[in-house]
């Protein structure tokens, strides 16, 4: 009897550690997968928000606050530049080559992070409130000065002398973050874009995947318009590239110093040939001025600077590089 008695508590004891292993092992696989999850993801896109705070006027001010990230916003009326309420001043999206961000205010330009590293930083960057972001890190930078213009691939409305009309009279934006198994990115609906006399709605659908540095650009008025526009921001010194493919297809692009570093990045867009109506500048820019429709704008544009981990090195080498790009369009 003992001996029967002796085996059923082995057994029964056997028993609660196997549950038990299995139990632990539930517990541990969402965790697994997470971090696996992590380590394959090679697009990203976000936005993030503060609260705890206040809106004081036109500036989202507290000490206690934390950052939200959500998958649409509508901007609030008090938004503008600097107002300190949105993690780096927009959304935000990126390859394992390089991210991007647009400014959702009435700038709306697309600012560079320039990126030494094939992992995703974007939910890392800006949690110090600000600015962090400029100062060169182990992950990258900020690389690009927009000043006053359109910086890599964002759009405007150019008056046919010198002046591309951003966002300053819109009735209301939103932005709607996607996060897909190989492509990330952001949709931005502007309601009532007063510009050049005319209001207009535009959706504007802004798409990276992964391994590429290109970002696609789908755009959409309610109503066809005169000088709607991309451009590339201009600097002293820094040439303009322009190539056209048997295939349809064109590009723009720049190459040398022209980050805040500095050091060599290039920048480039590539067009549909039938969609545009010339190609110009404005004060601040290298314009592509489309021709007039209200069917959907199709473009590419990118950024590919020296420091990314095995970056291009050289003119020549970004050359190549865009002139493979466009042949495969």
């Amino acid at each position: 009897m003992k001996t029967v008695k002796s085996l059923s508590v082995v057994f029964f004891t056997a028993l609660l550690v196997f549950s038990s292993c299995k139990q632990e092992e539930k517990k541990k696989a969402p965790e697994a997968e997470i971090v696996a999850e992590e380590a394959v993801r090679k697009t990203y896109a976000e936005i993030s928000i503060k609260e705890g705070g206040e809106w004081k006027g036109k500036k989202y001010e507290g000490e206690n606050f934390t950052f939200k990230n959500v998958e649409f916003l509508r901007a609030p009326d008090s938004l503008t530049d600097h107002s300190y309420y949105i993690r780096y001043e927009g959304p935000g999206w990126e390859s394992n080559k390089v991210g991007y961000r647009l400014y959702l205010d009435w700038r709306n330009a697309i600012d560079i992070f320039g990126k030494k590293v094939d992992t995703m930083v974007l939910s890392k960057v800006g949690l110090d409130n600000y600015d962090s972001y400029h100062e060169d890190s182990p992950w990258g930078l900020d690389i690009l000065k927009a000043g006053q213009s359109l910086g890599i691939g964002s759009y405007g409305r150019f008056d046919g002398k010198k002046t591309v009309v951003h966002f300053k009279e819109v009735d209301s934006t939103t932005a709607q973050i996607h996060n897909g198994d190989n492509e990330s990115g952001v949709t931005i609906n502007y309601y009532g874009w007063t510009a050049l006399g005319k209001k207009i709605n535009l959706t504007s659908q802004l798409m990276i995947k992964a391994d590429s540095r290109l970002t696609k650009a789908s755009l959409t008025t309610s109503v066809a318009g005169e000088g709607f526009s991309t451009g590339i921001v201009k600097f002293n010194g820094i040439e303009l590239i322009q190539k056209e493919g048997a295939n349809g297809w064109g590009y723009i692009a720049t190459y040398g110093e022209q980050t805040l570093v500095p050091d060599n990045l290039g920048m480039v867009i590539f067009y549909r040939t039938d969609e545009v109506e010339k190609i110009t500048e404005s004060e601040f820019d290298h314009l592509l001025v489309f021709k007039p429709t209200a069917s959907t704008i199709t473009y590419y544009f990118g950024g590919a600077w020296e420091k990314e981990k095995n970056g291009i090195q050289s003119k020549e080498e970004f050359v190549a590089y865009i002139d493979k790009e466009l042949a495969a369009l």
